[in-house]
């Protein structure tokens, strides 16, 4: 699909999730999965912060980079920290053995096979509510216009979280910020049952979980709840088309 033509079905697709209670952890894995289908990335994540202003683990395109972000976390360090932190974009950042700006993350993304890294901050009105990682396995410059679609589609996201109203207060986002970190615990909790019920890796899990949810016009987070809840059986979801589960990972 040319780039144009996959930009506009990623604005209608996100479009389309802005309804009442839209699920925020299927909104931003759309951005991640986009992201390395419309630019020269190999995976991206996405991390929010919490009320209390904690980073968090919301979404990624592959379960490795959902294990490189949740390092990020736990070491303090890393561009998506630095990024939130400042709320300033980092870009074409290469990663080398003698970089000591990130001593304990830059080993670790070595590690996985990453030579660069770009983070963008989302942002609203002046506010910062997380960011998005992009990591690429070989060294050099994003190109321009690729850095302004991702940023657009940052925005887009962003949007969606803050449900595109000025009146929202305070209350109301720590709410969808609470719901979407919470989801993201009982995401991970259902993956994990259908995983070994199913003999399959943690992304097919989530790409059977996510179809089900797609096909039978399912909030991802309530399908979730009743897979954990036993209500929902893992046998019930089936092998996911290739259209459906097209770099549906997490």
């Amino acid at each position: 699909m040319a780039r144009e033509s996959l930009l506009i079905a990623t604005l209608v697709e996100l479009a389309d999730n802005l309804v009442d209670h839209y699920d925020v952890i299927d909104v931003l894995t759309v951005l991640t999965d986009r992201c390395v289908e419309a630019v020269d990335v190999d995976a991206a994540g996405v991390m929010l912060a919490s009320p209390g202003g904690e980073l968090q683990f919301v979404a990624s395109s592959s379960e490795s980079m959902r294990v490189l972000e949740l390092f990020q976390i736990q070491a303090n360090e890393g561009p998506c920290v630095d990024c939130f932190r400042d709320g300033k974009a980092i870009v074409n950042y290469s990663l080398s053995e003698a970089d000591g700006r990130w001593p304990l993350f830059t080993p670790r993304a070595l590690d996985q096979g990453f030579r660069s890294v770009h983070s963008l901050p989302m942002r609203l009105r002046g506010r910062t509510i997380g960011a998005l990682n992009l990591f690429r396995t070989t060294q050099g410059p994003l190109e321009v216009d690729d850095v302004v679609v991702v940023q657009g589609l940052a925005d887009v996201a962003t949007i969606a979280i803050l449900q595109h109203r000025s009146s929202l207060d305070a209350h109301t986002l720590n709410e969808q910020l609470s719901n979407a970190l919470n989801s993201r615990i009982v995401i991970e909790q259902a993956k994990g049952i259908i995983s070994q019920a199913t003999s399959s890796d943690m992304d097919k899990a989530f790409a059977r979980l996510r179809a089900y949810a797609r096909n039978h016009n399912e909030g991802l987070t309530e399908v979730a709840t009743r897979i954990v809840e036993g209500s929902l059986h893992p046998g019930s979801l089936n092998h996911p088309t290739r259209s459906a589960s097209r770099n549906t990972e997490s």
